[in-house]
């Protein structure tokens, strides 16, 4: 069973830290690309940070560089979000999400998988 388990959401202060951690099981972790994304009520869903499963190359959002990082650990199966200097634009539930894609024998296939996600609040 595919499980991906975010944790770390909290309610923090402008210009704080927060480390999101997101578990996966059910499936070979270190084949597949992981990324962030985050929701707020009546917004689309955005595209936070994005690591590669293989190299570990990274993309993030513009209105995140410089302020979140995305790690991982195939070891641990888990895709970390550090977040620094945190605004209140930041208020979101945020989420990962494993993506690889595969060969079925006669085309390739996508394959996501998604997290429940968990709150960040940035307010004072």
């Amino acid at each position: 069973q595919v499980q991906l388990v975010e944790s770390g959401g909290d309610l923090v202060q402008p210009g704080g830290s927060l480390r999101l951690s997101c578990v996966a099981s059910g499936f070979t972790f270190s084949r597949y690309t992981m990324s962030w994304y985050r929701q707020t009520p009546g917004k689309e869903r955005e595209l936070v940070a994005r690591i590669a499963n293989v190299g570990g190359s990274t993309n993030y959002a513009n209105s995140v560089k410089g302020r979140f990082t995305i790690s991982r650990d195939n070891a641990k199966n888990t895709v970390y979000l550090q977040m620094n200097s945190l605004k209140p634009e930041d208020t979101a539930v945020y989420s990962c999400k494993a993506t690889t894609t595969e060969w079925t024998g006669s085309s390739f296939r996508t394959l996501d998988y998604w997290g429940q996600g968990t709150q960040v609040t940035v307010s004072s």
